[in-house]
């Protein structure tokens, strides 16, 4: 028998999901209630003005009340339904006290450091850039590297023919050879003139001449030094050698080709690839903090790939540029950064992430434990009671995801994290887990700061 009661019944099961236990011929009567709440009303009312007529006249007396009565019941069981669904859709489980409780993410309130990062999109720069050239004219005999090799300072890249330039060592080893005999033979002569002179045998006006002769081939002995010096050092030019340590490029010159001094491509670029350089932009209001922050030491810089959590190596902070990108409003830096995997590379677009400070022993809670109002930022704590109270709290936001709080909270504490929209000062709460619907944000499972913050090496 389908009663008032079995109706009301049946709109809640249906209302919380529960079709196991629904009582399916009130649901006949429910699901036009659920329905079309209005049409339902004109449908009992039928129904009433139908078993009326079809008793007989006496019982018709009362039809009025009848009517009354079951307008009323329609009117109870719709109130019913819509507050059974409105309870169903927010989720809300009830107390054991019988009040409502708030499903809440909640969080601990936990001590570590915090390291404050700035970061800037940049891109790789090689340490040095040498365009290899040669330093002498001939032909080019041999190319000793391959495209791509890695080169040591000091390598022998290529070979011009050396030829020409023994040829003019040769020679002035000769040049040389020749004048220093003269030499001695002026030396002498200065010597006995001298002797000769001191008897007043000759006149001091010939003495005066070979001590001039003497002279003037002292000097080109000097100058045949001077040749054969310049005669080796083409030598050793014609031994085209890499001036860095680095990675050499395309072979700009084949061998066989005569190359001069003055070429303006060269024959080979070699790029130092460990360490290489990494310059990035940050807004121009951080400049204050980061010259402070270098007055006190070197910073650390971490370089990622694009996604920004590919870590690809660490440096230092090298410098500042002396001027500001005035199109931009923002100041240019360069750090260097060992390389020796070769995970950076010339005009790699990087992210790098500038360690400014580190707050040792901080506070911690998730940033989006933070709530704003009137009276400023609060917080909303857990009591052993399962119930909310609020808390002013002065915070600051060295992260997206972490907050440091300087007062108001104390280690150990539980705040809210995530459902704070449905609270008030002494609402009771449920714990849930952070994989639950509405969840993801605040701390991990189990109700603990879990994690790092983003910003924050892994």
């Amino acid at each position: 028998m389908v009663t008032a009661g079995s109706v009301v019944a049946a709109a809640v099961d249906i209302a919380n999901g529960e079709a196991g236990s629904v009582d399916w011929n009130a649901t006949l009567l429910v699901f036009p209630l659920l329905v079309f709440p209005y049409n339902y009303l004109v449908f009992s009312g039928t129904v009433s003005r139908l078993m009326l007529w079809l008793r007989p006249t006496s019982s018709r007396i009362g039809s009025t009340r009848v009517n009354l009565l079951m307008a009323s019941a329609s009117l109870l069981a719709v109130l019913t339904v819509a507050s059974a669904c409105r309870s169903g859709k927010s989720g809300a489980t009830v107390a054991p006290g019988g009040g409502r409780a708030v499903p809440v993410l909640p969080a601990t309130v936990v001590r570590r450091d915090v390291p404050v990062y700035l970061e800037g999109i940049g891109n790789v720069v090689a340490y040095k850039t040498v365009t290899v050239r040669s330093q002498v004219d001939g032909r080019l005999m041999q190319v000793l590297f391959r495209e791509g090799q890695a080169v040591r300072k000091g390598e022998v890249l290529a070979q011009i023919d050396p030829r020409p330039f023994q040829v003019q060592l040769h020679q002035a080893e000769g040049a040389l050879a020749r004048d220093r005999a003269q030499l001695e033979n002026s030396n002498l002569m200065v010597k006995r003139d001298k002797e000769l002179v001191g008897k007043k045998l000759i006149a001091q006006q010939q003495l005066d001449s070979d001590q001039a002769v003497a002279g003037q081939t002292e000097g080109t002995v000097r100058m045949d030094q001077a040749a054969i010096e310049s005669a080796r050092l083409n030598l050793d030019y014609a031994r085209i050698t890499s001036p860095v340590d680095g990675v050499t490029g395309v072979r700009l010159v084949d061998p066989g080709n005569v190359v001069h001094a003055a070429d303006p491509g060269g024959i080979v670029v070699v790029t130092q690839l460990d360490p290489v350089a990494v310059l990035f932009n940050l807004p121009q209001d951080e400049l204050p903090r980061i010259s402070d922050e270098m007055a006190r030491g070197k910073l650390g810089v971490q370089v990622y790939g694009r996604d920004g959590a590919t870590a690809l190596g660490k440096g230092e902070l090298e410098l500042i540029d002396n001027q500001i990108n005035q199109a931009t409003s923002t100041l240019r830096l360069k750090a260097i950064v060992p390389n020796p995997e070769r995970h950076l590379w010339p005009n790699q677009f990087v992210k790098a992430r500038l360690l400014l400070t580190t707050h040792k022993g901080a506070l911690v809670v998730p940033a989006s434990a933070l709530q704003r109002g009137p009276d400023g930022t609060f917080v909303y704590v857990i009591g052993a009671d399962q119930t909310v109270t609020v808390r002013s709290v002065q915070a600051v936001s060295p992260t997206s995801d972490l907050a440091i709080v300087d007062k108001g909270l104390s280690e150990g504490e539980i705040v809210v994290a995530d459902g704070q929209n449905q609270l008030r000062p002494g609402s009771k709460v449920s714990v849930r887990e952070s994989g639950s619907p509405g969840g993801g944000r605040g701390g991990g499972s189990g109700g603990k700061l879990g994690g790092k913050g983003r910003g924050e090496p892994q």
